[in-house]
């Protein structure tokens, strides 16, 4: 009997697929937006998204600014299941490699990256993204999270899950208005918030943009270990995203001239 393609590879393998996967791998779009990306009908579109998301590889959340409108993500994490898997379909050679952590991008002599993530309140989600990639990156980013519109504190649980889980102190912290920013230059800018993405002004030098639509942790109601809960959802998620933002910052460095 004839070897059968994994299935990652059946479903990864066709083109238009192949391109939602390639955008969804920049950032979360809505459909519209991977219709016009992929220049094919919303609803082709969208057929060939339902079959992503019934594998797994994508899912979609809600939008928080326009509760009409959905935001898909690409699970990369189980994209790299994916591949793994399929190479050791083909070879034992072409397995996974051991695990190696993502690490941080190396330290080279210049110029680092420049990221900002930006949220509504910067009380949540940005600083945790901020907080994270620091603590993944070290001194190979420069990284700011601010608000367009910042509370007056960080949340408490946002304090907590850093603290408990990564073992980082932000208590200290206080939140950013996106405003105090104006004028400095960024090579990457986060929006983590779909009002944010709304709201977020454009900034010199056109930094590279992409939204993470991430439902913020505070909304949620319940007693207080429901409601932490959600913020160690959210920062598991967060984390995720910064993992894989790692290797794109390591690209910036190595793009960047000696």
């Amino acid at each position: 009997m004839a070897p059968v393609p994994p299935a990652f590879v059946r479903l990864a393998a066709h083109p238009l697929r192949w391109q939602l996967l390639a955008a969804l791998a920049t950032g979360d779009h809505r459909v519209r937006e991977l219709a016009a990306r992929v220049e094919q009908p919303q609803n082709l579109v969208s057929y060939h998204l339902r079959l992503l998301r019934d594998a797994h590889l994508v899912r979609a959340t809600r939008s928080s600014f326009d509760g009409r409108d959905s935001y898909y993500h690409l699970d990369l994490d189980r994209c790299a299941d994916g591949l793994s898997s399929s190479g050791a379909a083909l070879h034992p050679a072409l397995g996974p490699a051991p695990d190696r952590a993502a690490g941080r991008p190396a330290r080279r002599p210049g110029r680092v990256p420049a990221v900002l993530f930006v949220c509504t309140g910067n009380g949540s989600r940005s600083p945790i993204a901020e907080a994270l990639l620091r603590h993944r990156a070290g001194d190979g980013v420069d990284v700011v999270s601010a608000g367009t519109r910042p509370r007056r504190a960080l949340h408490p649980h946002t304090v907590r899950v850093l603290r408990e889980s990564w073992g980082i102190d932000v208590s200290g912290r206080r939140p950013r208005h996106l405003d105090s920013l104006t004028g400095r230059a960024f090579d990457h800018i986060i929006t983590l918030c779909d009002r944010a993405r709304e709201a977020c002004p454009e900034f010199v030098d056109r930094p590279r943009r992409a939204h993470w639509s991430i439902p913020d942790p505070a909304a949620v109601e319940g007693t207080d270990e429901v409601a932490y809960a959600a913020f160690r959802r959210t920062a598991t998620d967060v984390d995720a995203r910064v993992r894989h933002l790692l290797p794109v910052l390591a690209a910036d460095r190595q793009e960047d001239p000696p």
